[in-house]
């Protein structure tokens, strides 16, 4: 049945459980294997409805495949969600059932952390299945890699618009201040940037603002701030039909999945002229640091993989120009060439 719903694309698997005995009301979808297993963080939330649940998991695990192919790691497109909310019903419990399904698998979706969960979350998770990643204690937090990709990113945005990758006096907007927004909104801080915050928890970024040395604006009215580059850093869909004529941004960086409410919201960010970023790419730093950690960690090697996303964006641009198309239909065709390469690969071992 999940193949008749629209945001259904061509999925290698899609798959369902609820008990009631832990409380578990979980999704999880599988989009594609070329590169190898799936990998993406398990998100709880209190969805409304069962269709939203099932079109976050679907749009959260396609996007996990093009991120994990433009990252250049060896893995495909996954994601979970538990319905549930996390601050009331998420327990041990749920989370060691959620470890069984993923654990029922066999390997095919390997899960970490999203919105709703932690690293300590996913040490429970773990407790019940061998496929949970990102709790190496030597690589800290994964959300510093993600905030430092979109960093990069940001530089290469600024080197093209104003000629130069200094972010110092650029007056950044940052939506939503949570494990990513506020990691990056330090380091823009610390490299002098004119910071503008905002999170639906007002006291959160009023917080951080009164530590660094930013404004605060309301959660929806930043998407109408004056600024130079624009962040999106909470949840998706805030770039829209309805959004993208107010905007008053130059380029669009951030650390949020699926920005765009829908696909052809890309041309028309174009056709405004802002410069926009594909948020798979600038928020892959997360996924590249749990691939080392499951591989042979060296936070060097982290680190010079990172920094490669804003060439990547370099790239993007260029590519962006020459053909005359947005630069998010743009990084989609690197990313499937990436992962085509890779299916050729396979057939032609077998």
């Amino acid at each position: 049945m999940f193949d008749t719903h629209a945001d259904f694309a061509d999925h290698a698997l899609v798959t369902a459980r609820q008990e009631k005995a832990s409380g578990l009301k979980a999704i999880i979808a599988v989009h594609n294997e070329n590169r190898g297993p799936a990998i993406g963080g398990c998100r709880i939330l209190p969805y409304p409805t069962l269709d939203d649940a099932l079109r976050d998991v679907l749009r959260l695990s396609r996007g996990m495949t093009y991120k994990n192919a433009i990252a250049d790691i060896p893995y495909g497109g996954g994601k979970a969600i538990i319905i549930a909310d996390p601050r009331r019903e998420k327990t041990e419990t749920l989370l060691e059932a959620m470890g069984d399904f993923v654990e029922s698998l066999g390997g095919r979706y390997i899960t970490s952390f999203d919105s709703g969960t932690t690293l300590e979350d996913v040490q429970v998770i773990a407790r019940r299945t061998r496929h949970a990643a990102g709790f190496l204690p030597e690589a800290g937090n994964a959300s510093g890699s993600t905030a430092l990709g979109v960093y990069h990113c940001m530089r290469s945005a600024a080197g093209k618009i104003w000629g130069s990758a200094s972010l110092a006096g650029r007056r950044i907007a940052v939506q939503g201040v949570g494990n990513v927004g506020e990691r990056l909104a330090r380091i823009l801080a610390h490299e002098g940037a004119d910071l503008v915050l905002a999170d639906t928890d007002a006291k959160r970024a009023e917080a951080l603002a009164a530590d660094i040395g930013a404004q605060v604006v309301g959660d929806e009215a930043i998407l109408r701030e004056t600024c130079e580059i624009l962040a999106p850093c909470a949840l998706g869909g805030v770039l829209s039909s309805a959004t993208i004529p107010d905007l008053k941004a130059k380029a669009i960086v951030g650390g949020a999945n699926n920005q765009l409410a829908r696909p052809e919201d890309d041309a028309r960010l174009a056709k405004r002229g802002i410069l926009y970023c594909p948020d798979y790419l600038a928020n892959a730093g997360g996924i590249i640091n749990l691939h080392y950690q499951r591989s042979r960690w060296d936070p060097d090697a982290v680190e010079r993989h990172v920094a490669s996303l804003g060439e990547t964006f370099r790239e993007v641009i260029a590519r962006s120009e020459s053909e005359g198309r947005p630069t998010g239909e743009i990084a989609d065709r690197i990313a499937e060439e990436r992962f085509a390469r890779r299916t050729k690969a396979l057939e032609g071992a077998l």
